[in-house]
């Protein structure tokens, strides 16, 4: 038998089958040529798109449209359901996994031109040699200055496959000649530990500002440093910490809850619940610990705290948490965008969701909540805060707890509004301080060349001169007066953190902050405080 009379019963009978299957799929009264399309809400948002690609009397970017199509579906859901479009996809993704491929600098734009605030410590930069005030003009020969590079068009340039290399042309003070450096693209981390350090003989101190990929290592790493120096008391700080991970917070959680202690449970649509427990692993479990929260710790941030204020592990210290308890997935949409969909409730070990409400879906009330609380009192006022005695639990050793938004700190502290206050906010956002202490640093770097980091921290003192010189540097930026006399030890205090980020890094930056910091000092009285 040939080939062909063989294999034409099964070929026909494919045929067949497949002729079955799409005139099942078929509408015959239907001019769409969206054949396949089964669904009326789907098919209905994809003849919309087709009719305006094709009748619509004038040319359109039909991308833009499906954008906000996406954003208004999702605004009708909850407040934390997003829209991350392609373009900013890869900044997103790169921010949660916590590092990227590149040369490690932070840089600022001078005058129009790249100019290194510092190298990442131990990075590639750093090893060929590129110093703190550099001017790189030149990157693979291509000019690298001027009003027609933006930031992001500079940090294309200068990132790339892992192990490629970049040739930089570099300008350097006091050098007659432009200096050439061959720089080899690694990986290049994204901290999500600002700082680890020792606030007393026995009290460590952890900041942690998000929870990436990379976030329990990196948390790890620093509490078996202070472990080695003598710590057996932690203040872990997750204020402003806006969330991440959540399999992430639950292995922090891990290091100091006891085996088989529940962590969270979630609870899904189908009412599916999923329940997370302590394993043997942790090694701060016989460790004092302090959580530090404030109204902007959300998220992952409030797992962490929920889960060990709901065990009797620790103090929460600090003013009422953000209130999300809701738990996204990110899903791709198949054109390089994604969504980030809420796809379960978390509760915390006594059962509580603290997920605040929101019935409007992505209201302006539900983002203006601080507002809310700065003029009710409940930033500096304990008594100010609501609770619902419905919404009352219980934790094993007899502390009561609410949900129903944020958790409520064992150890209430008021808003300092001698350093978070408008003004003060304003000029920190705007970016003035950091602007003014690199122009300061770039005219004579070598005055802080033999300092030693803890030196500066301990003894050097800004002067009143300077506080004046930036006042004067403000109100040219600005052309209108600003004034910050009731702050003037304040912003002391920022352009030394300032100073020192810029010389030492982060963690010299927030020793130098957390000096007077409210929280930090109230933590460190309640850890000397036997009776407590």
């Amino acid at each position: 038998m040939s080939f062909q009379k063989k294999y034409i019963p099964f070929i026909i009978g494919v045929a067949v089958a497949a002729g079955v299957f799409i005139g099942g799929k078929l509408n015959f009264t239907d001019t769409s040529d969206r054949l396949f399309t089964s669904n009326s809400k789907k098919d209905k948002l994809n003849r919309l798109i087709d009719y305006i690609d094709y009748e619509y009397v004038d040319e359109v970017n039909t991308d833009s449209i499906v954008d906000v199509t996406v954003n208004g579906i999702l605004d009708n859901l909850d407040p934390h359901s997003t829209y991350i479009p392609k373009s900013e996809l890869q900044r997103v993704t790169e921010n949660m996994k916590g590092d990227f491929i590149g040369i490690g600098v932070s840089f600022y734009t001078y005058k129009d031109t790249v100019t290194v605030i510092r190298p990442t410590e131990g990075g590639p930069s750093e090893k060929a040699g590129i110093k703190g005030g550099d001017r790189i003009i030149m990157a693979d020969g291509d000019s690298i200055f001027g009003r027609e590079w933006s930031n992001e068009a500079i940090i294309e340039k200068l990132k790339g496959e892992k192990n490629t290399k970049v040739h930089l042309k570099v300008l350097r003070k006091g050098e007659d000649e432009l200096l050439d450096f061959t720089v080899k693209r690694t990986d290049i981390p994204i901290k999500s530990v600002d700082a680890a350090y020792m606030l007393t003989n026995k009290l460590g101190y952890i900041k942690i500002n998000r929870f990436a990929e990379s976030t329990y290592k990196e948390f790890k790493k620093a509490l078996d440093k202070l472990q080695n120096q003598g710590a057996t008391q932690l203040a872990l700080d997750l204020r402003d910490n806006p969330g991440g991970f959540l399999g992430v917070a639950e292995q922090i959680i891990d290091e100091f809850l006891e085996d088989d202690k529940l962590i969270l449970f979630t609870k899904n649509k189908s009412g599916k619940i999923e329940k997370s427990y302590a394993t043997r692993r942790g090694d701060f479990e016989e460790g004092e610990v302090y959580i530090l929260i404030n109204e902007n710790s959300a998220s992952a941030s409030e797992i962490v705290a929920g889960a060990l204020q709901d065990n009797d592990k620790g103090t929460i210290v600090g003013r009422r948490s953000y209130g999300k308890g809701l738990v996204q997935r990110e899903m791709a949409l198949g054109d390089g965008s994604a969504v980030r969909l809420t796809v379960s409730r978390y509760y915390t070990p006594t059962g509580r969701s603290i997920q605040r409400p929101y019935h409007n879906g992505n209201s302006d009330d539900y983002y203006n909540d601080y507002y809310k609380r700065l003029s009710s009192g409940e930033l500096s006022e304990q008594e100010n805060i609501k609770v619902a005695d419905s919404l009352k639990f219980t934790t094993p050793n007899g502390k009561v707890v609410y949900g129903g938004g944020g958790i409520i700190p064992d150890i209430f502290v008021p808003l300092d509004t001698s350093i978070q206050n408008e003004t003060l906010n304003y000029i920190r956002r705007r970016g003035y301080i950091s602007n003014f202490v690199f122009e300061e640093l770039d005219r004579d770097r070598s005055v802080y060349e033999n300092v030693t980091k803890d030196d500066f921290i301990k003894n050097f003192e800004v002067s009143d001169d300077i506080v004046i010189k930036f006042q004067d540097y403000l109100n040219l930026k600005e052309r209108t007066k600003i004034t910050f006399v009731a702050y003037h030890d304040a912003m002391k205090q920022l352009i030394k953190a300032d100073l020192a980020d810029q010389l030492y890094g982060g963690n010299a930056s927030e020793q130098i902050i957390n000096e007077k910091d409210e929280m930090i000092l109230e933590v460190i009285k309640l850890s000397e405080d036997e009776n407590f």
